[in-house]
């Protein structure tokens, strides 16, 4: 009996600390992705989080493979790259500002490390063929999806709070971290709220293995006594909402008109906040793999 006793509490004990190092790293990665236009200071989130500096690089590292400084510079580029595609108004001098670069020689010299190409190539068209390569992996060729038809609205968004499993990423197998999201919902007996999506990372540029989906649920009300996911916050804001329906494979496609097509005929521009899913049919959980969605896109007017 004090045998079985014994290894209850280690399992118990187990399963606390293996919580907690997936929350820190969790709430690290949130924090990066929230202040990416800042000069990121990782002693000040060592002393917010409570936890050296030491255990916090190895925590990081164990959970997502690479170190924190790899993550910031690739976060920061992806935004870059991003900004350079969509704001036709911003210079790239600005832009480097928007992303934590203190000077634009350093994010130069990172880009073009990163893309094989200068920002200006990037922004003039090269941005087309490295993305097409990385969407061609992921859809069916042969599919004609004409998104010109989409008019989507323009909505103000309230701050939004969820649970969430991070995903490492972005293919089929995201299918399993909903059904792990989903055991949790039934498990709290959860009737009421809505499954979302976080895109950190944006698909059509950031290649497919390197994707961070956040799988979220989103209470309607919450009075959860189950707090062994972590929760993060959407930021309130102005969105563009493009309502789709479709099948897996199709959300790619849709993400990439809007970024290579709508956003640059817009008179829009995107900010550096993520953009972000709400699903009104899964198609990671339904059997047909067919979804219904709404895609929300931060925007501001230039």
């Amino acid at each position: 009996m004090l045998i079985l006793f014994t290894k209850n509490a280690i399992i118990r004990y187990e399963k606390k600390y293996y919580e907690k190092r997936a929350k820190i790293a969790n709430d690290v990665m949130n924090y990066v992705y929230k202040y990416i236009d800042t000069n990121i200071n990782i002693d000040e989130l060592c002393l917010e989080l409570n936890v050296s500096k030491f255990h916090l690089h190895r925590i990081f590292k164990d959970e997502f493979g690479k170190n924190i400084y790899e993550s910031i510079k690739s976060i920061r580029l992806q935004k870059a790259s991003n900004l350079l595609i969509t704001n036709k108004y911003s210079t790239i001098t600005d832009i480097s500002k928007m992303t934590g670069y203190s000077s634009q020689t350093s994010f130069l010299r990172a880009f073009k490390q990163r893309f094989n190409m200068t920002p200006k190539e990037w922004k003039n068209g090269g941005y087309k063929e490295y993305s097409n390569k990385i969407v061609q992996k992921i859809t069916n060729q042969n599919d004609n999806n004409n998104f010109f038809d989409i008019t989507p609205t323009i909505v103000k968004m309230p701050e939004i709070k969820g649970y969430y499993i991070r995903h490492q990423g972005y293919d089929r197998s995201i299918k399993q971290t909903w059904q792990k999201l989903q055991t949790w919902i039934y498990t709290n007996d959860i009737k009421e709220y809505k499954q979302m999506a976080l895109h950190h990372d944006n698909p059509i540029i950031t290649p497919l293995e390197e994707c961070q989906y956040i799988a979220i649920v989103s209470l309607e009300n919450d009075e959860l006594k189950d707090v062994t996911l972590p929760c993060l916050i959407i930021p309130k804001g102005i969105y563009a909402k493009f309502s789709l329906s479709g099948k897996y494979g199709d959300v790619i496609k849709l993400i990439q008109w809007v970024y290579h097509y709508w956003l640059i005929d817009s008179g829009y521009e995107t900010t550096t906040n993520p953009s972000y899913t709400i699903y009104h049919k899964n198609h990671f959980l339904s059997l047909d793999e067919e979804f219904m969605l709404d895609y929300y896109v931060p925007i501001r007017y230039v």
